[in-house]
C-alpha cells in the first residue's frame, strides 16, 4: 500500500518497522527496563567512529550495552542511538541507572566479570603496517569519547513515552544565564508542561540538571513517536522569558535515532 493511501495508524506503524525503537536492541521485559522517565540517573556517553571501523564500531557499541543490559538488569539499561542529522559515524549510549550507587555495580562489573573484560580487550581491527592489531580503542577517533551525567528534577512525572519507545530522542540544552536560575528552570519547566500536555501520546519531555560539568546547563530529554512530529513541535520549544533568562549562542539541539542494522548501510558482521 503507498503511504499516500495510508491511513495516519498504518503510516505509525510502517514509521516504527523503518526505524524500530531502541528497547529492540534487548530482549528484557518492559517491566525490568529502566529508561529516561524512570532511571535516577541518565549517563549521555558519545564518540565519533572512524569512518573504516563504522561497522565494528557499531558491533562493539551493541555488544557492550548488550552485557550491560544482560547483567545489571534492575539496575542499568544501556542504549545505543546515531545521530539522525549531523556527524555521520557518531555513535550515541543512553546509560540508565537507577541511582548513583549503580556507578559502583558498573565499576566492580569492568573489574571482575570476566565476560566484559574480555569484550573490551577483544582485537577488533587487524593488524596494520606495524604489524600490531586493536581494541576498541582503535575504533573510535582520539579524544572524542566523551560523558555527561544527567541528574532527574525531583518533581518528574512518569509520561508514557520514553527513550526505550520513542522513535527519536531529541537532547536539547541550554545555558541559563547568570542571576536568572529561578526564571529559567520555571521557562525550562513551562516548556516541558506545554509538551507533555499537548502532545500526549505524540511527544514528552524530560528534565535534567547536568552534574560534575556545567552547573547552569539545563537538560530536555524530548521523547518523539517519530520525527514527523517535530515541526509541529517547535512552537511548544519556545518559551516566553526576558532576555538573558538562557545565554545567547547556548541552546543546542541533537536528534538521535535508535541503532538498528541497516541504518546509513551498516552491516552486522556477526551475531549480536
Amino acid at each position: 500500500m503507498s503511504t499516500s493511501n495510508a491511513s495516519p495508524a498504518e503510516n505509525e506503524e510502517r514509521r516504527a518497522q523503518i526505524v524500530p525503537p531502541a528497547a529492540h536492541q534487548t530482549e528484557i521485559d518492559a517491566t525490568g527496563l529502566l529508561h529516561s522517565q524512570n532511571a535516577g540517573v541518565v549517563v549521555q556517553k558519545v564518540g565519533q567512529l572512524k569512518s573504516e571501523y563504522r561497522n565494528e564500531g557499531r558491533m562493539f557499541a551493541r555488544e557492550v550495552a548488550k552485557h550491560v543490559n544482560a547483567q545489571q538488569v534492575g539496575k542499568a539499561t544501556a542504549f545505543v542511538y546515531e545521530e539522525s542529522f549531523g556527524y555521520e559515524d557518531r555513535i550515541h549510549f543512553l546509560i540508565h541507572l537507577k541511582s548513583l550507587d549503580t556507578y559502583y555495580d558498573m565499576v566492580e562489573m569492568g573489574d571482575r566479570d570476566r565476560a566484559f573484560r574480555e569484550s573490551i580487550a577483544k582485537e577488533r581491527v587487524q593488524a596494520e603496517g606495524d604489524g600490531s592489531a586493536g581494541a576498541w580503542d582503535r575504533l573510535f577517533v582520539d579524544g572524542s569519547v566523551r560523558s555527561n551525567v544527567l541528574l532527574p528534577w525531583a518533581d518528574r512525572a512518569e509520561e508514557p513515552l520514553n527513550s526505550a519507545n520513542a522513535g527519536i530522542v531529541l537532547l536539547r540544552s541550554a545555558r541559563i544565564g547568570h542571576g536568572f536560575l529561578a526564571e529559567g528552570r520555571e521557562a525550562a519547566t513551562e516548556i516541558a508542561r506545554t509538551v507533555n500536555k499537548r502532545f500526549t501520546g505524540e511527544a514528552s519531555a524530560a528534565l535534567f540538571d547536568e552534574a560534575f560539568g556545567d552547573a547552569d546547563r539545563v537538560h530536555w530529554l524530548l521523547h518523539l513517536k517519530d520525527l514527523t512530529v517535530y515541526g509541529r513541535l517547535r512552537e511548544a520549544l519556545t518559551a516566553e522569558a526576558r532576555p538573558g533568562t538562557f545565554v545567547d549562542g547556548t541552546l543546542i539541539e541533537t536528534a538521535l535515532t535508535p541503532h538498528h542494522w541497516g541504518l546509513y548501510a551498516t552491516r552486522q558482521q556477526q551475531s549480536r
